[in-house]
């Protein structure tokens, strides 16, 4: 029998990685927000609002799309931002592509400052970390791996930074890493700098010493960092200098990680482990539940800007009904997910959603 069950709003995800998404593949859309990456503006508006409007008709979730800050993810021309804004995107986002140019960081954050749009960066030097797979520390040396310094990310964040403060700009920065990096976002949130920001929960319960004998389950973007930055990451969280937890759901192949480990690709599944995975944390940090569901909530709510998040009179019953106590063995058959590659298979973690309501029709039910 099952002691404790829990009602929370439904969670809200900061982070999928679905890649771009082509006109014709709309109506297949089941889940997750995704990255507008086509050239085409025109063909981008109707692929914004069909991927809206089909979520809506598939009622399994709400989809809340990104759109592309520049045309083609090329980081050379701005988007049509305000036309994709219309379309439904909620933000708008690089994915794992840098803006080298810093002119054209410069006009998109002036931009967004104008028009109150918020910008999701991922803080990483694309220089540095060329062809790194691992985290530039013991672990990547002993195994002959090409190594991501922290610096990649600290001289990324910097920059990005600096220019939000010019600018007045409102950025997320998704899947921060390091220590220095939560350094940095704490003393830019002192500033009163519009300034929010992620951690994936993998980077909250693994290090460079779970990648062992090259487990490509292990090979994520950010890499996995050392212990040190693994503490930091959970200190940022419980003092409020990082904003939410993300699922980092970024689903590949079973193919794709039979490469050896600096070939196999990157990513891992990540939705159906974020409760499990925040839950956990929060009993390892002492943490109260209340706050931990918040990271995976409320915030990323206030993040996107959108209303939901809570269970206040009148809001959307946006549900998850969870065992808190139930546990349950995370293996490719637990999984729904297409993706089933994960760190943290054969692992058993409390946490098993029981019913998920949207607009208060069941929409999952566990049989």
């Amino acid at each position: 029998m099952v002691r404790l069950s829990r009602r929370l709003s439904l969670l809200a995800a900061l982070a999928i990685l679905a890649g771009p998404v082509a006109a014709e593949s709309a109506p297949k859309v089941k889940n997750g927000p995704h990255m507008l990456a086509n050239g085409d503006m025109a063909q981008a508006f109707e692929l914004a609002d069909r991927l809206v409007h089909r979520a809506k008709e598939i009622a399994k979730a709400r989809v809340l799309p990104l759109g592309a800050l520049t045309l083609g993810l090329k980081g050379e021309r701005l988007a049509e931002l305000a036309g994709l804004k219309k379309a439904g995107c909620v933000a708008f986002s690089q994915a794992n592509v840098a803006v080298t140019d810093t002119q054209v960081l410069w006009r998109a954050m002036e931009y967004a400052a104008t028009f109150g749009f918020t910008l999701f960066l991922h803080a990483e030097e694309p220089f540095l970390a060329a062809k790194g797979v691992a985290h530039d520390g013991e672990v990547a040396t002993r195994l002959g791996l090409k190594g991501i310094p922290s610096a990649a990310e600290a001289l990324a964040l910097a920059t990005i930074l600096r220019i939000a403060k010019e600018t007045g700009a409102k950025v997320h920065i998704s899947r921060l890493s390091t220590a220095e990096g939560v350094d940095m976002i704490r003393a830019a949130k002192k500033q009163g700098l519009k300034i929010s920001c992620d951690v994936s929960a993998n980077h909250l319960h693994l290090t460079e010493h779970d990648i062992g004998y090259f487990d490509a389950n292990c090979h994520l973007k950010p890499p996995l960092r050392t212990q040190r930055d693994k503490d930091a990451l959970s200190t940022g969280l419980k003092d409020g200098t990082i904003d939410g937890i993300c699922s980092d759901h970024t689903p590949v192949d079973d193919d794709a990680k039979l490469a050896p480990f600096a070939e196999a690709e990157i990513g891992a599944t990540g939705l159906e482990l974020l409760l499990p995975l925040t839950l956990k944390w929060a009993v390892e940090q002492k943490t109260s539940l209340l706050h931990a569901l918040g990271l995976i909530t409320q915030a990323p709510a206030q993040i996107l800007g959108i209303t939901a998040g809570d269970l206040s009179p009148g809001s959307d019953a946006d549900l998850c009904i969870f065992s808190a106590d139930e546990y349950w063995k995370i293996c490719p058959e637990a999984l729904k997910s297409q993706g089933k590659n994960t760190p943290f298979t054969g692992l058993e973690l409390a946490g098993k959603v029981k019913f998920t309501l949207v607009h208060g029709q069941i929409v999952y039910q566990q049989h």
